[in-house]
């Protein structure tokens, strides 16, 4: 039978959190690596994505699940009881699903004009020193509230982790390539996000990033190649 499989995107895309989130989940899955730009818009990979960006996640019937709060949500599903994601429904969900939100709008898309203004080295300097500070303000707010939606728990929603913390480490990590805040301004992110740049999963996606081959959790069955992929798709 097919594995569910995640196609991420390399170098440093938002498909982190969702790899992450696979390590955690512990049930088994593959992974397709797409290069950025260049795979991401070949005409193999439309058919996967038709609006050209990872992640997506690939069911066992050859379904497509596009955007990473859909994904994480589809993950949930397989992984309540675990502590990861709960039952919808319950208030716990709906706190779940509120933060997935805020970290897929507000702060995700903070990022966006020092991503444009980064990838464009085209505009004239004057376009993207406008870009970058609009992104300055835009991250330095986005990290600021959420610092003060954290309460005095060691993750996002409390004293576990769940797939709210594994979408933030692969966002926040985002200021290696941004330098325009210190995390040490908001102690409380900056203790979380030490404590996922240690956890075993994590490291795990780091390392595929850079096309190692760890161990993991021993949910992870391998690569497979897009032409692979391909061939799962419904006739």
């Amino acid at each position: 039978m097919a594995l569910p499989t995640l196609f991420y995107g390399v170098p440093s895309g938002c498909s982190f959190g969702s790899i992450v989130a696979l390590e955690w989940l512990g049930q088994p899955y593959q992974l397709c690596r797409i290069a950025m730009p260049e795979d991401v818009t070949s005409a193999d990979y439309l058919r996967i994505n038709p609006v050209a960006e990872t992640p997506t996640l690939m069911t066992e019937t050859g379904a497509r699940i596009s955007e990473s709060m859909a994904i994480l949500n589809h993950l949930g599903a397989r992984g309540v009881g675990t502590g990861l994601a709960f039952a919808q429904g319950t208030e716990d969900f709906d706190r779940l699903n509120q933060l997935l939100a805020y970290l897929n709008t507000t702060f995700f898309s903070a990022f966006s004009p020092l991503w444009y203004a980064l990838e464009h080295a085209e505009l004239p300097e004057s376009e993207k020193q406008a870009l970058r500070s609009l992104g300055a303000r835009k991250v330095i707010s986005a990290h600021a509230k959420l610092e003060a939606l954290m309460g005095g728990t060691p993750w996002l929603l409390g004293d576990h982790r769940t797939l709210a913390d594994a979408y933030f480490i692969g966002i926040a990590r985002w200021t290696r390539y941004h330098e325009v805040l210190d995390r040490r301004d908001y102690p409380k992110l900056q203790a979380l996000f030490e404590r996922l740049e240690a956890d075993a999963g994590v490291r795990f996606a780091h390392a595929i990033e850079k096309g190692e081959a760890p161990r993991g959790s021993g949910a992870f069955q391998g690569h497979i190649r897009l032409a692979e992929a391909l061939e799962r798709l419904p006739r």
